[in-house]
């Protein structure tokens, strides 16, 4: 069985390819959650793909920069992400975060971003 460092770099090579979706599909557990800074979580499978469907329809285009670095501490991972969204008018936005995540079976079970939400509105 992979490790969980393994499944991270993974991860990593598939959203930077703008795989987002089959990254959900393939690493996220049925009942993973996610949740943006304090906002509630989103609970299960179905909820995180459909919330990132809403997302990439949301924008002209997402690019993933790249992941500027991530530790592996055990079941335990975080990466840190550049994202930059491209809205339907061309206009920019780039987005810093950190992705804490909690790892179990070779799934991500909970997972939590950590950004600056000014940029976003």
């Amino acid at each position: 069985m992979a490790s969980v460092r393994e499944h991270v770099e993974e991860l990593i090579r598939l959203v930077e390819h703008g795989q987002f979706l089959e990254a959900i599909e393939r690493f996220y557990a049925e009942d993973a959650t996610m949740q943006e800074n304090s906002r509630p979580p989103r609970a299960g499978l179905a909820a995180l793909l459909e919330n990132e469907r809403k997302v990439l329809v949301s924008c002209q285009e997402v690019r993933t920069k790249h992941a500027n670095s991530f530790v592996v501490d055990g079941d335990r991972a975080a990466i840190h992400w550049e994202f930059e969204f491209i809205d339907f008018e061309g206009r920019s936005r780039r987005v810093d975060e950190i992705a804490y995540q909690l790892w179990g079976g070779g799934k991500i079970i909970v997972e939590r971003f950590f950004y600056d939400p000014a940029p976003a509105r």
